[in-house]
């Protein structure tokens, strides 16, 4: 807590600080792990990712809680940090030095300003197909990404190939809305991840691998998935769906999705705890 002089009142040291004297005085192994976090933050430009690291390296703040999602918002919202003293609200220049530069603060900043369905929308639009590849018609032939504009708007599609070069009328599937079937496409695969089925054949293919991970730990990794998924750039998601899906076979009635149990191992690992995060904040 600050006084209106930007004088230090007491209450919850924030980590990067110690006190003495009713001052706040850098700690510098602390003050590097806060640079980290925010460097990091802007990397990865996902609270979700960066708290899962953080954790899986049992970072803890200076009273022993773990840096956690929670935490972690608390850390990149302390004008503190910036050398500020904030007194109900209002911020003034403190007594004590800052640990993070404005343009650091600022860079974190604008990404913390958008949510990440926001984030995702504004790449979208320059990012491939996410089901590129891997869409099938009736016949078996492959559905190619398409779009047009109306009235300014951009709208994409999913064309059957048979359809597109022989015009035929009797294919029961032409043309799909993209957005719609990659949404429907995406929650199936999300699903099929919680599935016990899917957890314990990815346990036994990494076990085959080598890995030597739990069933629990296994499941965790694909339940945190559906966490992170909504945090994921668009490019990022495509590559998941890529690594995930074998084909998606279109049918009038329904559809078929076959994964690549070979891909979940990929991402099972992937998704495991991190050591890397602990020797960047060193």
């Amino acid at each position: 807590m600050a006084g209106k002089r930007g004088k230090w009142m007491g209450g919850w040291t924030p980590l990067g600080y110690e006190v003495r004297d009713r001052k706040l005085l850098i700690h510098e192994a602390d003050a590097e792990r806060v640079r980290a976090i925010f460097r990091r933050f802007v990397q990865l430009k996902s609270a979700t990712g960066l708290a899962r690291e953080l954790v899986a390296a049992n970072e803890r703040n200076r009273y022993g809680h773990l840096l956690d999602k929670g935490v972690l918002y608390k850390i990149l919202h302390n004008r503190v940090y910036l050398g500020e003293a904030v007194h109900k609200g209002t911020s003034y220049p403190g007594e004590h030095k800052a640990i993070i530069d404005r343009k650091l603060w600022d860079q974190v900043h604008a990404i913390v300003k958008e949510s990440p369905r926001k984030r995702a929308n504004n790449s979208r639009a320059q990012t491939p197909a996410l089901l590129k590849g891997l869409l099938f018609g009736p016949d078996g032939a492959a559905m190619s990404p398409t779009h047009t504009r109306k009235s300014g708007r951009l709208y994409r599609y999913y064309i059957s190939q048979t359809a597109m070069k022989q015009g035929r009328s009797d294919c029961p599937v032409k043309l799909v809305p993209a957005a719609e079937l990659e949404r429907i496409i995406i929650d199936q695969v999300r699903l099929l991840l919680q599935t016990p089925e899917v957890i314990v054949q990815t346990w036994r293919a990494l076990r085959k691998q080598s890995f030597d991970v739990s069933e629990a730990e296994v499941r965790n990794a694909l339940l945190g998935f559906d966490e992170l998924w909504d945090e994921l750039f668009p490019a990022e998601q495509a590559r998941i769906v890529e690594l995930l899906v074998e084909r998606i076979d279109m049918h009038a009635e329904r559809m078929d999705i076959t994964l690549k149990i070979q891909g979940l191992t990929s991402l099972s690992s992937e998704l495991q705890p991190l050591p890397s995060f602990q020797q960047a904040a060193e």
